[in-house]
């Protein structure tokens, strides 16, 4: 028997129950984990309310890092005693793990496991932002929401190492703080500010070349007033709630503009994809080129108050489950 937290029925944080429950041996193509770290994602919490559908009762959780303990059959790439992390293996909140060996990576010497438990997910994504969605070229200027969150940080070092502008949003100082250290250039205080018109005085009113909005409904409209023509709005997030059905024909008349709604597992959709970013992450991690924040560690039992403190924006960069 193992330590996880079980979900009976959807709801609010208090649905994450601790419970003990068995694991098989690992099936072909599987291998048994031992888990270190587990990632706390917003994906958790739209599988918990039931925004993303998924048959009960489930163990929440995708990400995570540990240490290989048991090897099914026809896995001929991994042994027993491999350090491994992944962002696509559902019932992440656990103490032990059974994971398809494809959705697996090594985690590199230098690299501990609780920093690739906090970095595969958001780390990857903010890769896929920068070098997938659109080719962002030096001297490119882009607006990042949740600039001190665990994407946020990640996406400005990614965006500066190339090269462009970063205005970032927050609301305390110590978030502002936290994104200028990070690299943005510019903050708003969305709590005390309009951030398009700050955006627009910023930019001589030329606006932004691209929007990354993990927030969804509360700045979407904000986020269209903030790009110049022909600009990108990435809408990669709804924390804030659903972004309400949208007039298509409303883009032409605000400049031509585009929008797309990614998801990492499109952006990772191959072996061959998901090994070019999980390397260029923990590469990244491992010669110091990328700083991963680790804002908060919850033991595993405590996994419904590591929601509470996600969803009430208390806390900055990643939070991360300990079994």
């Amino acid at each position: 028997m193992i330590t996880a937290i079980r979900v009976e029925k959807l709801g609010g944080p208090e649905v994450l129950a601790p419970a003990r429950v068995s694991v098989e041996p690992p099936g072909a193509g599987q291998v048994t984990v031992e888990v270190a770290a587990c990632g706390v994602n917003f994906i958790d919490v739209y599988f918990r309310t039931g925004l993303y559908p998924r048959p009960l009762p489930f163990v929440p959780g995708l990400e995570g890092a540990g240490r290989i303990s048991h090897v099914g059959q026809d896995v001929g790439d991994l042994a027993v005693g491999d350090r491994v992390a992944w962002s696509t293996a559902p019932g992440s909140y656990a103490s032990t793990l059974n994971a398809a060996a494809p959705s697996l990576v090594r985690v590199p010497d230098g690299v501990d496991d609780d920093v690739a438990a906090a970095v595969m997910l958001q780390g990857m994504t903010s890769h896929y932002l920068v070098h997938g969605v659109r080719t962002t070229e030096p001297g490119d200027t882009a607006l990042v929401h949740a600039a001190a969150g665990g994407v946020g940080l990640l996406l400005i070092q990614m965006l500066t190492a190339v090269g462009a502008r970063v205005i970032g949003t927050c609301s305390t100082e110590e978030k502002a703080a936290l994104a200028r250290a990070a690299g943005a250039e510019e903050i708003v205080r969305y709590d005390r500010d309009d951030f398009a018109q700050r955006v627009r005085e910023w930019t001589s009113g030329r606006g932004v070349d691209v929007v990354y909005d993990s927030v969804g409904m509360t700045t979407f409209e904000g986020s269209l007033a903030s790009l110049r023509p022909r600009g990108l709005l990435c809408l990669f997030g709804q924390s804030s709630g659903v972004v309400a059905p949208f007039d298509l024909g409303r883009l032409n008349g605000l400049g031509s503009l585009f929008v797309t709604r990614p998801s990492l597992a499109h952006y990772t959709a191959t072996r061959e994809e998901l090994e070019l970013r999980a390397g260029a992450v923990l590469g990244a991690v491992a010669s110091g080129d990328l700083d991963v924040r680790i804002g908060a560690r919850f033991d595993l039992a405590d996994a419904a108050e590591a929601h509470r403190a996600l969803e009430g924006r208390l806390t900055t960069g990643k939070v991360l489950l300990i079994p």
